[in-house]
């Protein structure tokens, strides 16, 4: 069974005309730049959370829709990418998501409350498109050197979600002045540059005809299928938790903005090496269902502790918080793979997974921040967090078992 680098959205991304197909060394420095733009929305808007609260005027509620937003897009606009990608071309269909990307973080640079919930949706919407066709595109033109190309891809994802928010206040303070609009569409700079990058391959590009493509199939019915959708969810609520109240959190125990922006970059840096391990141990164990439970228990015990624990040991607690996170969104990805007895049914698990599983955890960010907002204290989402790790362990189990879905045709 392939590892991470085969990946779940292979089948759904045709083979190109022979031209197209010779990869190189500028298509793959493409793709990674891609790949960096597909996190910094995320994180740059957190840790500049409590300033946009207070110069809009924004209350508890509103900022929990505000990071949750791009998580809803993500699960809202996976489950189209790969139509879109068989008709109009992955190439094209990407370029698109490239342009919805930077134009939705420029925008954020026009500081009205209303202007950044909209550019926040249209950025969420490129980002979900690009999440989902990528990882096909990576494997379909680098198919001898997949591995290699797979770990740069994830170290792209990786370092553009802890620059955002390793960078993002040192440029609003030292940069642009305490102007935070100006900071948050500064990010639209390097989704500028790898557009024009892209631009001449994707024009280039032709989808093929529709008598070639994959036929469809459904997975609705199959409670494997499910379980895999919710520990992808479940995962995802945790890390976008996280990502978007982890920083406002430690800023609310006593660190400053920069140092709590370290605090998560130095988290989610740690993920790379276990998003690389990950899914060769998991290929070789004989079911994943205590590694899914395991992770689980990492990340409970972990958050908790950033919440609780004494600050001296916050290095410690973020790194194991990687571990974990890291561990379990590679897990998720592999499970699609081992779960699926086929190509095209892989397709339609990823589809099903990403999209249905992002949506469901937009619950996790828009409840911790409404916690947050009833109470007056972070504390109050250790509940929370238990219920999701437990539901995430509970699914984990169930997708760990080794059994494969059962996909129905489409009619």
């Amino acid at each position: 069974m392939p590892p991470l680098s085969s990946s779940p959205v292979s089948a759904a991304i045709p083979t190109p005309p022979a031209p197209l197909a010779r990869p190189s060394w500028l298509l793959g420095a493409s793709l990674i730049l891609i790949a960096f733009n597909l996190r910094p929305v995320f994180g740059s808007i957190s840790v500049l959370l409590p300033e946009v609260m207070k110069d809009t005027g924004m209350g508890p509620a509103a900022a929990s829709l505000l990071t949750t937003l791009p998580l809803l897009c993500l699960g809202v606009f996976a489950i189209p990418a790969p139509a879109l990608a068989r008709r109009f071309g992955p190439e094209r269909v990407l370029l698109g998501a490239l342009l919805l990307i930077c134009i939705g973080t420029l925008l954020r640079g026009a500081g009205h409350l209303p202007v950044l919930f909209a550019s926040t949706a249209v950025a969420g919407a490129g980002i979900a498109i690009g999440n989902v066709l990528l990882p096909g595109l990576v494997k379909r033109d680098f198919p001898t050197h997949a591995a290699m190309m797979t770990g740069l891809y994830t170290v792209s994802v990786c370092a553009g979600a802890s620059s955002s928010t390793a960078f993002t206040v040192p440029l609003e303070r030292h940069v642009f002045h305490g102007q935070w609009a100006l900071t948050l569409a500064a990010w639209a700079l390097p989704a500028a540059l790898v557009l024009l990058l892209w631009a001449p391959r994707a024009l280039a590009a032709r989808p093929l005809p529709a008598h070639a493509q994959p036929r469809a199939s459904s997975l609705w019915r199959d409670a494997l299928a499910w379980q895999v959708l919710g520990f992808m969810g479940l995962q995802s609520a945790l890390a976008y938790i996280a990502i978007g109240w982890l920083a406002p959190l430690l800023r609310e125990r006593g660190l400053d903005g920069a140092q709590a922006g370290y605090v998560v970059a130095v988290s989610i840096l740690v993920q790379l090496l276990t998003c690389l391990v990950t899914p060769s141990i998991a290929t070789r164990c004989r079911d994943q269902r205590v590694f899914g439970v395991s992770l689980a228990v990492l990340i409970c015990v972990s958050m908790l502790a950033l919440i609780f624990a004494p600050l001296s040991g916050r290095w410690l607690w973020a790194v194991v918080l990687g571990c974990g996170q890291g561990g379990a969104f590679a897990l998720a990805l592999t499970l699609i793979v081992l779960r699926s007895p086929d190509a095209g049914t892989t397709a339609q698990l990823s589809a099903m997974a990403q999209g249905g599983g992002y949506v469901l955890a937009c619950g996790g960010p828009l409840l911790a921040g409404l916690l947050r907002g009833w109470t007056g204290s972070f504390e109050s989402s250790a509940p929370l967090l238990v219920l999701l790790s437990l539901a995430m362990a509970a699914c984990g189990w169930g997708a760990g078992r080794r059994r494969l879905v059962r996909a129905r045709a489409a009619v």
